[in-house]
């Protein structure tokens, strides 16, 4: 009846649910026109051969959720206005305009960049500090606990910057977050201000700009160079332009890698206090320096100027997905407001089990252990790059710290036309120019990730990125741009 079919498998839908899910949807195709009556119950029941029962809970829904209404004495009849027209529909054009993909099976060399081995982490010992800290869980902190975060947590990463970075911090100016994106999301809510704009690096990482974009605030760009920000030769006025913040990764810029020096720090917080803006700092991986120790945050110059971002996505997991801001007094209710209302809080189970990583020290020796590895793969990535392409050729960029350098071209015009062929070629890389502001400045630059590779993966993948590269630029034969081009060494950036 009706067309009404019914599934008595195990694990389908109750017969009152289908009964259901079949007559609503038959409403708004239009199959069932408005005002007409439905069957009685008992008629329905009959014809379906379930109970009447069955039935009645079936209507009972139609009519909680309006596409039936039922008068005692009268038949119940399908409610007005609840066709939609199929014909009509139309699908929407997608919002984001940059998806994450995963790493196909096709890659044969991958210089993904931001990509820790997660290996050699001690999931073992993970695993037992993960369970011991959640059976110590009193129920209160099983609840809803606020959004500063897991105090033990706090305290114990006050101690870590102590240890490694020799920073002092007070925990009460810490704050957990979900990563570095939510604290720099959160930061731009925050610290917006109408008719101001953020001022970022030109070049940085994509997530800042496009966070930004989606919420409509205005930024501008700042130029970069070898050393990082070029805080007195960005194209403006630091004193006439009106600035809700700037945004800078003065410990390894990204993606360039210099170190902002002295000077420009001391320029900068001077900027930032002279003209009422905050400096956001972002801080993804000093943790791996392999030539002295890690350099000393701009936070230390002025705590109530600068903010510190800091996440745990390369010294421990990315999927842990935990991080930290140090923010100044005046910043806190308001930073308290906006987390209340987005997600309340980190999961505690896991902040626990890392309170647990820094407080007996596993942590550090992680980091230890992994700062010997990525320096010795770092070392191969330098000397294959050498051999291969030549100084003549090629000079390497920020390759003092982190998981990834760039590569300068003697001669190179890398557009997006370059990275899909080389994908299709089995090569995964990216150019420095998508992550520039300003397009066209740094076309002459890759950008290679090296941390999860293992040396083999790094020489081959050398390999076959300059047989690409030397087909791409019309290279006969095996012969190296080493020979035959000269690089102005003068006016590139010391290794």
């Amino acid at each position: 009846m009706w067309g009404i079919v019914l599934q008595r498998g195990e694990g389908s839908p109750s017969l009152a649910r289908q009964i259901f899910q079949q007559i609503s949807g038959s409403i708004l195709e239009g199959t069932l026109p408005p005002d007409e009556a439905l069957p009685s119950t008992r008629e329905l029941a009959k014809a379906l051969a379930v109970s009447r029962h069955t039935v009645s809970e079936a209507y009972d829904m139609l009519i909680t959720e309006g596409y039936v209404t039922s008068r005692q004495g009268a038949a119940t009849r399908v409610t007005e206005h609840l066709c939609l027209d199929r014909s009509r529909s139309s699908r929407p054009e997608p919002l984001v305009t940059e998806t994450f993909h995963p790493l196909s099976s096709g890659v044969a060399a991958d210089f993904k960049t931001g990509q820790p081995d997660l290996r050699p982490f001690p999931k073992y010992v993970w695993s037992r500090l993960h369970s011991d800290a959640f059976s110590q869980l009193t129920p209160d902190l099983l609840g809803y606990s606020g959004p500063d975060g897991f105090s033990p947590l706090r305290e114990e990463i006050a101690d870590w910057l102590f240890r490694s970075r020799g920073l002092r911090v007070d925990p009460k100016n810490i704050f957990i977050t979900a990563g570095a994106t939510q604290s720099l999301s959160l930061l731009a809510d925050l610290l917006y201000r109408d008719e101001r704009e953020f001022v970022l690096e030109d070049p940085c990482h994509t997530a800042v700009p496009t966070l930004l974009r989606n919420r409509g605030y205005a930024y501008r760009p700042a130029p970069v160079d070898e050393h990082g920000l070029m805080v007195e030769e960005t194209g403006f006025d630091w004193d006439s332009v009106d600035i809700s913040a700037v945004y800078v990764t003065p410990s390894h810029q990204f993606p360039l890698g210099g170190i902002l020096p002295a000077n420009r720090r001391t320029a900068l917080i001077r900027h930032a206090r002279d003209n009422s803006f905050y400096i956001i700092e972002d801080d993804y991986d000093s943790e791996f320096r392999y030539q002295g120790a890690p350099v000393t945050p701009l936070y230390a110059l002025d705590p109530e100027r600068v903010i510190y971002v800091g996440t745990f996505s390369k010294t421990v997991f990315p999927g842990l997905r935990l991080g930290f801001s140090i923010l100044p007094e005046a910043l806190q209710k308001g930073w308290k407001h906006l987390r209340l209302y987005a997600d309340v809080q980190c999961p505690v189970a896991e902040q626990a089990a890392l309170a647990e990583f820094l407080r007996t020290r596993k942590m550090d020796r992680h980091i230890s252990r992994m700062r010997k590895l990525y320096g010795q793969r770092r070392q191969v990535l330098l000397e294959e790059v050498d051999k291969i392409f030549g100084q003549a050729v090629v000079q390497t960029w920020g390759d003092a710290s982190g998981l990834h350098l760039a590569l300068q071209f003697a001669e190179g015009n890398f557009d997006r036309k370059f990275v899909r062929e080389a994908k299709d070629s089995g090569i995964r890389i990216s150019t420095i120019d998508k992550y520039s502001l300003t397009a066209g400045k740094h076309t002459d630059k890759l950008l290679l990730g090296y941390g999860h590779l293992e040396p083999e993966e790094i020489r081959k993948g050398v390999a076959l990125l300059y047989d690409y590269w030397r087909r791409q630029s019309g290279i006969a034969g095996g012969k190296s741009k080493r020979d035959d081009q000269s690089f102005d060494i003068e006016k590139q950036p010391p290794n």
